[in-house]
Protein backbone atom coordinates (compact mmCIF):
# COMPACT_ATOMS: atom_id res chain seq x y z
CA UNK A 1 0.00 0.00 0.00
CA UNK A 2 1.01 3.58 -0.63
CA UNK A 3 0.30 6.37 1.84
CA UNK A 4 0.30 9.99 0.72
CA UNK A 5 0.41 12.91 3.13
CA UNK A 6 -0.30 16.35 1.67
CA UNK A 7 -0.14 19.51 3.80
CA UNK A 8 -1.66 22.66 2.33
CA UNK A 9 -1.31 26.16 3.78
CA UNK A 10 -4.09 28.55 2.77
CA UNK A 11 -3.45 32.24 2.30
CA UNK A 12 -4.93 34.29 5.15
CA UNK A 13 -8.55 34.95 4.29
CA UNK A 14 -8.72 32.05 1.81
CA UNK A 15 -9.08 29.20 4.31
CA UNK A 16 -12.86 28.88 3.88
CA UNK A 17 -12.57 28.77 0.09
CA UNK A 18 -9.74 26.25 0.23
CA UNK A 19 -11.73 24.07 2.63
CA UNK A 20 -14.71 24.20 0.26
CA UNK A 21 -12.55 23.12 -2.69
CA UNK A 22 -10.86 20.34 -0.71
CA UNK A 23 -14.16 18.99 0.61
CA UNK A 24 -15.54 18.95 -2.94
CA UNK A 25 -12.88 16.39 -3.88
CA UNK A 26 -14.19 13.68 -1.55
CA UNK A 27 -17.28 12.59 -3.55
CA UNK A 28 -15.15 12.33 -6.70
CA UNK A 29 -12.40 10.32 -5.04
CA UNK A 30 -14.87 8.00 -3.33
CA UNK A 31 -15.60 6.41 -6.72
CA UNK A 32 -11.94 5.79 -7.59
CA UNK A 33 -10.82 2.17 -7.75
CA UNK A 34 -7.92 1.49 -5.43
CA UNK A 35 -8.38 4.55 -3.20
CA UNK A 36 -8.80 3.04 0.26
CA UNK A 37 -8.66 6.14 2.51
CA UNK A 38 -8.97 9.82 1.65
CA UNK A 39 -9.42 12.03 4.70
CA UNK A 40 -9.18 15.78 5.09
CA UNK A 41 -7.92 17.31 8.36
CA UNK A 42 -7.43 20.84 9.70
CA UNK A 43 -4.70 21.84 12.14
CA UNK A 44 -5.89 22.60 15.67
CA UNK A 45 -3.20 25.28 15.94
CA UNK A 46 -3.58 26.98 12.55
CA UNK A 47 -6.97 27.16 10.81
CA UNK A 48 -5.22 27.91 7.51
CA UNK A 49 -3.35 24.57 7.55
CA UNK A 50 -4.97 21.45 6.08
CA UNK A 51 -3.78 17.89 5.60
CA UNK A 52 -4.96 15.04 3.42
CA UNK A 53 -4.16 11.50 4.52
CA UNK A 54 -4.57 9.17 1.56
CA UNK A 55 -4.13 5.42 1.20
CA UNK A 56 -3.93 3.63 -2.15
CA UNK A 57 -3.85 -0.07 -2.88
CA UNK A 58 -0.86 0.34 -5.22
CA UNK A 59 1.01 2.80 -7.44
CA UNK A 60 -1.49 2.35 -10.28
CA UNK A 61 -4.30 3.60 -8.01
CA UNK A 62 -2.25 6.65 -7.01
CA UNK A 63 -1.37 7.34 -10.65
CA UNK A 64 -5.05 7.08 -11.59
CA UNK A 65 -5.95 9.63 -8.90
CA UNK A 66 -3.18 11.99 -9.99
CA UNK A 67 -4.43 11.97 -13.59
CA UNK A 68 -8.08 12.79 -12.86
CA UNK A 69 -9.53 16.00 -14.30
CA UNK A 70 -11.01 17.04 -10.94
CA UNK A 71 -7.61 16.87 -9.24
CA UNK A 72 -6.03 18.86 -12.08
CA UNK A 73 -8.85 21.42 -11.71
CA UNK A 74 -8.10 21.72 -7.98
CA UNK A 75 -4.40 22.23 -8.70
CA UNK A 76 -5.25 25.07 -11.10
CA UNK A 77 -6.77 27.00 -8.15
CA UNK A 78 -3.78 26.64 -5.84
CA UNK A 79 -1.99 29.84 -6.94
CA UNK A 80 -4.83 31.97 -5.64
CA UNK A 81 -5.56 29.89 -2.52
CA UNK A 82 -2.23 28.64 -1.16
CA UNK A 83 0.51 30.47 0.69
CA UNK A 84 3.11 28.05 -0.66
CA UNK A 85 3.43 24.86 -2.67
CA UNK A 86 1.82 21.81 -0.98
CA UNK A 87 4.12 19.61 1.08
CA UNK A 88 3.55 16.11 -0.32
CA UNK A 89 5.27 12.97 0.92
CA UNK A 90 4.80 9.28 0.14
CA UNK A 91 5.03 6.57 2.78
CA UNK A 92 4.94 2.81 2.86
CA UNK A 93 2.57 1.28 5.41
CA UNK A 94 4.44 -0.99 7.79
CA UNK A 95 2.19 -1.76 10.76
CA UNK A 96 -0.89 -0.53 12.61
CA UNK A 97 -4.32 -1.35 13.95
CA UNK A 98 -7.76 -1.39 12.34
CA UNK A 99 -11.09 -1.38 14.12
Amino acid sequence: MIILKAVLQAKKGEEAELEKELRAMIPHVQAEPGTLVYTLHRSQKDPCRFMFYEKYSDRAALDFHAATPYLKNLFSKFDSLLEKKPDVELFEELAGIRR
